[in-house]
Order: C-alpha cells, then sequence, then structure tokens
C-alpha cells in the first residue's frame, strides 16, 4: 500500500487516515508554553490523546510509554500526550508520575485538537484513545483508536516505530 510518493503506509484502524497531513494544533503544555505540532516538522512525532489524567487506565498506559520513552527516543520520535484536562490538573499529575514528555491541554476550545483528529467522544467530551505517528514531514504513518475502557499495546507503538527503520518508509 502507498501513498502519492509510493512509500509503503502503515494500516489505520481510526481517526485521521493514514497518508493524510496531520491537523495542525497549538495546546499549552503543563506550564502554559504553547507548543505547535507545525513546529516540529523534521522529526517524527506521536501524538497520543488520553481520556483524563489520573485515571487507571490512562496512568497505566502513559507509565508504560514513559518506562519505554528510550524507544521513542532511539528513533528521534517526540512524544506528545494529549487530553481535554485542564492544564493544571495535567501539571499535577505529570510531577506525581514523572512523565518525560509532554501532556497538552486540549481544554479550550474544549476538545477542538481531539475532533480534528477524529477521537472526540462529543457525548461525554473526552478524547477517545487516539495514537498517530506523524513523520517528519506532517503526514500520517500510522494510527490508532481503542474502544472505551481497551488500553493501546506497547507492542503496537513498537511496531510502528519498527517502520521508521524501514527503508522507503517515508516516515523519517
Amino acid at each position: 500500500m502507498g501513498g502519492p510518493a509510493g512509500p509503503p503506509l502503515l494500516r489505520a484502524t481510526g481517526g485521521v487516515p493514514v497518508g493524510t497531513p496531520a491537523p495542525d494544533f497549538e495546546l499549552p503544555d503543563t506550564q502554559g508554553t504553547p507548543v505547535r505540532l507545525k513546529a516540529l516538522r523534521g522529526s517524527p512525532v506521536a501524538v497520543v490523546f488520553f481520556p483524563f489524567a489520573f485515571s487507571r487506565t490512562c496512568s497505566s498506559e502513559l507509565c508504560e510509554l514513559r518506562d519505554n520513552l528510550g524507544d521513542f527516543a532511539e528513533r528521534g520520535v517526540r512524544l506528545l500526550g494529549i487530553s481535554t484536562d485542564a492544564m493544571f490538573a495535567q501539571r499535577a499529575w505529570a510531577e506525581q508520575e514523572g512523565f518525560g514528555f509532554d501532556l497538552l491541554s486540549d481544554f479550550w476550545p474544549h476538545g477542538a485538537v481531539a475532533r480534528a483528529y477524529g477521537v472526540l467522544d462529543e457525548a461525554n467530551g473526552h478524547a477517545l484513545r487516539g495514537s498517530f505517528l506523524v513523520d517528519a514531514n506532517g503526514l500520517v504513518r500510522w494510527s490508532i483508536v481503542n474502544p472505551r475502557g481497551q488500553a493501546r499495546a506497547l507492542s503496537s507503538y513498537r511496531a510502528a516505530l519498527a517502520g521508521l527503520d524501514r527503508p522507503g518508509s517515508g516516515l523519517l
């Protein structure tokens, strides 16, 4: 399966279609500093949406990513966690858990970025568990969106990251 220029694309399971431009965004991190996706071009970025800070499943997932941050770093991938929680809740959670990556607040306008990525639960006002690997050129090269209550497997991230090593993958 190839994109417009021919590099292979990995299977998408929901959200923004693989091979299309990732929606740009600018959101505050836990200190209120704006982070803009477009400004990170030149390196791949993993955009990881999660429903709630301090919840059991989200804590388990993000702590597992924290504990395996080296897998992302060795491939030059910047990890961004995004939820509709307020920046202050995210800051307290990040301090408690010692995350080594940015948490971004999609609080206002409420869920606008999650909506742009197709992962906003409109009825409940929170992000679903959607992850997107964006290549250095800003194209989505892998995504997964899991149903409510189903954690994403670390093996899914590892498989997507392994695609970065394949010649012609278009991910670097």
